[in-house]
């Protein structure tokens, strides 16, 4: 039986999946990610290969197993943001912004924001099974909130607004991946570009914001 590492199975558990992390990023940092094998990860990680097919069936399920471990501190602060419903939208969607740019700075988030990840991010589910799936929710629904307030234009189809406006973030947080002390910067630049695009024209009415605009 392999040796427990930690206090309790729990805390074990939660130390192989940190060497996880760590053997994806160091291994992303050496070699293409569709080169990359489970024996490879397992033996950076320093497990038996057996021993790793208890944590995920393939690579595939490895790396979503590790996105949604470490974008759930992020998730659950995006909601909770969102949720304060009394706050401005533009307020809101400031904080959103850094905190999504915040979680950027973690070691195993940066995995899917280092530049050439874009194999292993093709790897995660889209839509609803995505890690992300709920953060673009959220910011949905405070960009709706937004123009229902005449806070922001009326951008027509919001999903496609954000999903737009994500690329933005997306190069921000390879940005601050790659140069960490570039994050406060990397911030308001962000905030600038997309409450600019959300912001409501001086001649647009409130109540009835202009579509298409």
């Amino acid at each position: 039986m392999p040796r427990i590492r930690g206090a309790s199975i729990e805390e074990h558990h939660e130390m192989v999946w940190a060497d996880l992390a760590e053997a994806m990023r160091q291994l992303l940092l050496e070699r293409d990610y569709d080169t990359i094998n489970m024996g490879h990860i397992a033996a950076r990680a320093g497990l038996a290969r057996n021993t790793l097919y208890n944590y995920a069936r393939d690579k595939s399920a490895l790396v979503l197993a590790l996105t949604q471990r470490a974008s759930r501190p992020a998730v659950e602060r995006v909601a909770a943001i969102a949720a304060r419903s009394a706050d401005p939208a533009a307020e809101r969607m400031r904080e959103i912004i850094e905190a999504v740019l915040e979680a950027s700075t973690d070691q195993a988030m940066q995995l899917m924001f280092r530049p050439g990840s874009g194999p292993l991010v093709d790897e995660l589910p889209k839509g609803p099974g995505s890690p992300f799936h709920t953060i673009v929710v959220e910011v949905e629904n405070v960009v709706r909130d937004g123009i229902e307030r005449g806070e922001f234009r009326d951008v027509g189809d919001v999903h496609l607004a954000v999903e737009l406006l994500s690329g933005a973030m997306r190069a921000g947080a390879e940005r601050v991946g790659r140069d960490p002390a570039a994050f406060a910067a990397t911030v308001h630049a962000a905030r600038d570009i997309i409450l600019t695009f959300l912001a409501r024209h001086p001649d647009q009415h409130p109540s009835r914001p202009a579509r298409g605009t």
